[in-house]
């Protein structure tokens, strides 16, 4: 384990552990880790960037979610941010090395795929990964790449681009949503598998269907959570945890302001949260 910061380190670190946690999405699933994170860290004060005017994210193009994440990363910057969390798989598996250079010393940035990678590296009993998400996350190999190289296990991925519009349009916890998710997981693509990995922000909402499908073989796992522990388990090591509550509020900021994205965000966050609209180009 290498050395913990000492002396002026140690104080210059402390001297930002009041700062804030920013945490970004390609709209409002990622609430789903922001929520995790504010469970697991009450303490922190998060600002968070939904980049509802160019989702899904699913479909774009590696170099379209490099420019946003680019440009969000910028305003989370601006607000002082001592931890960056990538929220979005999409992005994660595009940008997360574009973003780490960008970011420099500023801030630690984290994404939610390598923080996964981490956690079965050390479950030596579970061989072969299942993986469900979008089709940009499944189509760029990240997960097969690191679960290989970094793991040594073997990954089965599917794309399952219908289960996020089903759960923004709150079909969920029914029968038509437990035939569709059934549906996904009896594809032979994810044929013998010890785990999967929920490999979208969305994903978290419909996890105990996944459950009751698997029952006690398959072990299902949460990004959100796995994510939030590596986030506290840096900020302890590096002397950043914040002390006590500040009297700043929680800052949600979103791309494009609907009624919608505001309704639902309780659905995603445990309750209602209060969206400001922030264009990235005006």
């Amino acid at each position: 384990m290498p050395e913990g910061p000492t002396g002026l380190s140690v104080f210059f670190m402390a001297t930002r552990a009041h700062l804030p946690i920013g945490i970004f999405d390609s709209g409002i699933g990622g609430l789903t880790v922001a929520a995790a994170v504010k469970t697991l860290l009450p303490m922190e004060r998060i600002v968070y960037f939904g980049d509802t005017a160019h989702l899904p994210y699913g479909d774009k193009s590696t170099a379209a979610i490099q420019a946003y994440a680019i440009k969000i990363t910028e305003v989370l910057l601006s607000h002082q941010c001592k931890a960056i969390l990538i929220a979005c798989n999409s992005a994660s598996a595009a940008a997360y090395e574009l973003v780490t250079a960008y970011v420099a010393s500023k801030a630690k940035v984290f994404d939610v795929i390598n923080p996964v990678v981490d956690y079965l590296r050390e479950r030596g009993e579970l061989h072969t990964v299942g993986l469900i998400g979008t089709r940009q996350t499944v189509n760029s190999g990240v997960y097969e790449h690191l679960l290989r190289q970094k793991a040594g296990k073997t990954c089965k991925a599917l794309a399952t681009p219908l289960l996020v519009p089903m759960i923004e349009e709150g079909w969920i916890h029914n029968r038509i949503s437990t035939q569709i998710i059934d549906n996904y997981l009896a594809d032979p693509a994810l044929k013998a598998i010890d785990a999967l990995v929920l490999g979208c922000t969305h994903y978290p909402l419909i996890a105990k269907e996944i459950e009751a499908y698997y029952g006690e073989g398959v072990e299902v796992i949460d990004s959100a959570r796995v994510v939030a522990h590596s986030l506290k388990a840096y900020l302890e090591y590096n002397y950043l945890l914040n002390p006590q509550a500040q009297a700043e509020k929680d800052l949600f900021l979103v791309s494009d302001l609907t009624s919608n994205f505001q309704a639902v965000t309780k659905l995603f966050f445990g309750e209602e949260v209060p969206l400001q609209a922030y264009p990235l180009w005006e």
